[in-house]
């Protein structure tokens, strides 16, 4: 199957990670640590990027949050981006503090001088400028002509802020346009990208709790990514910013436009089950959420599909009678009692991996 084409965006960079048409799609996330506690924050994004986080946004609410970025940057790898509302000092001084990008939206952080400092003080640095519109502060003059935060308005939106820095000669943009409800938000990116070749960072904002937000977030984002739309994405959910990330990639390795870690594939169970698949499918899922390699894994548990689903994946095991046939490229292995199933998998799912990296090393 041929991949999904993107839309030609034009590319930009946040520190040496690239955005836009090009490149691949980035995952991001967002702190949700107090920014002036330096030591939380930095753990926080040192779990985050280890399950493959690639941009992390950082709260930067006062003067103490936008000071304490810089011990944050000296700490971590990970590109930063600032998100600040209303106040160019607050933007001008996470500049001075070293960060890779900004999210603020020109249009409220004062008249042209400020953001004319701020929009100078990014050029100086090549930092990058998202402008982030939502549906649930759109401005009061939109919300007069439309009556509520259609996709038109939150468009309309974008275009008033792009203006604002395009008549300052500045183009190094990002652009969202989210909303928590899937169809507004579809519909706004879509009407965007029609009519624009900025990049964008794509999200259901306030999408909910992580299975609820989940749900959300994957059709909404499914829909976008499956049109070619979307340079970056955030799963936004109440939860652990880690399985934000995780979601993201599930998505993406949903629609094979890119692959990190195990993808499980196991049956839904009926009545035909004679092993505990489920309590199996959730083991071997938690037991090889660590891998980063791209691999194919069968948790199936009956006859009827499993031995062929099994036999497709790069490994894989078919339920029977209180055991199961282990399967890897295609080929069985051996028969196991239920209990022994588990250990065995993740055992020859390991051996795979140090297979592959032993050969990428010869």
């Amino acid at each position: 199957m041929n991949p999904i084409p993107r839309k030609k965006t034009r590319q930009i960079s946040v520190g040496p990670v690239k955005i836009g048409w090009g490149a691949p799609v980035v995952v991001q996330s967002m702190c949700n640590t107090d920014t002036r506690d330096a030591a939380a924050t930095i753990g926080q994004i040192n779990r985050l990027q280890a399950v493959g986080c690639e941009l992390v946004r950082l709260a930067v609410p006062d003067e103490d949050a936008a000071r304490t970025l810089g011990r944050i940057k000296q700490g971590t790898t990970m590109p930063l981006i600032a998100d600040i509302h209303f106040s160019h000092t607050l933007a001008l001084e996470a500049i001075k503090q070293g960060v890779d990008g900004l999210r603020i939206n020109p249009g409220n952080i004062g008249g042209k001088d400020k953001v004319s400092e701020v929009v100078a003080a990014c050029r100086d640095r090549n930092i990058p400028i998202r402008i982030g519109v939502n549906a649930g502060s759109l401005e009061k003059h939109l919300l007069e002509k439309y009556g509520h935060p259609t996709p038109e308005a939150i468009v309309e939106s974008a275009f008033g802020h792009i203006r604002i820095l395009e008549e300052l000669d500045y183009q190094n943009i990002k652009v969202s346009l989210k909303a928590s409800d899937v169809l507004t938000t579809v519909e706004s990116y879509r009407l965007f990208s029609k009519r624009s070749d900025y990049s964008v960072h794509i999200g259901i904002s306030e999408a909910g709790t992580l299975h609820s937000g989940t749900i959300k977030s994957s059709v909404g984002l499914g829909i976008l990514l499956s049109e070619g739309i979307g340079d970056t994405m955030r799963v936004s959910l109440t939860a652990d910013p880690v399985e934000e990330v995780r979601v993201a990639y599930e998505i993406l390795k949903s629609l094979r436009i890119r692959q990190r870690g195990v993808n499980i594939i196991s049956c839904p169970t009926c009545g035909r089950t004679e092993i505990d698949i489920i309590g199996l499918a959730e083991t071997v899922e938690k037991r090889l959420s660590h891998i980063t390699e791209p691999l194919t894994v069968a948790v199936m548990g009956c006859v009827v599909n499993g031995p062929g689903e099994a036999r497709e994946a790069d490994i894989g095991i078919a339920g029977g009678k209180g055991t199961g046939l282990l399967f890897k490229h295609g080929e069985i292995v051996k028969k196991f009692d239920e209990k022994e199933l588990a250990d065995v998998l993740v055992r020859e799912v390991e051996k795979i991996v140090r297979e592959k990296e032993s050969s990428r090393c010869d």
